[in-house]
């Protein structure tokens, strides 16, 4: 139901932004990608990425792993990234588990999670618009 909720909210807020129905990229479990992955729109991770991922929103699932450079609009971290990390809202679920520094505007974090590195607040634009 939570999932459910999130989805709804998510098709809610591109729709009051004017967007159109976006497809998201999904990568599924069991896929590994050695790469870069530049200017995506929407990107959901269940497999494995060994690169930078760039796109407006991403979204890294429970059984997901990115080692690598992120830059997104809006991050939702489930699964596992090790690297850099920069976005406007950032949201790190008690599943997670961060190794690396990140700069945000706004951030939530759910008990449980694991997060090692330095956090710093960004005041300005992420450049991903």
């Amino acid at each position: 139901m939570r999932k459910l909720r999130r989805v709804m909210f998510l098709k809610l807020a591109r729709f009051m932004r004017g967007e159109k129905n976006i497809v998201p990229c999904i990568i599924s479990a069991g896929t590994k990608i050695a790469g870069n992955i530049t200017d995506g729109d929407v990107i959901h991770i269940d497999g494995h990425i060994e690169g930078d991922v760039v796109c407006k929103e991403l979204v890294i699932g429970a059984e997901g792993r990115v080692n690598g450079m992120v830059e997104a609009k809006s991050v939702e971290l489930y699964g596992e990234l090790n690297g850099t990390l920069k976005a406007e809202n950032l949201f790190i679920a008690g599943t997670a588990k961060f190794i690396g520094d990140s700069v945000y505007k706004t951030i939530a974090i759910e008990p449980g999670a694991i997060l090692v590195g330095k956090c710093a607040v960004c005041n300005g634009n992420t450049g991903n618009e």
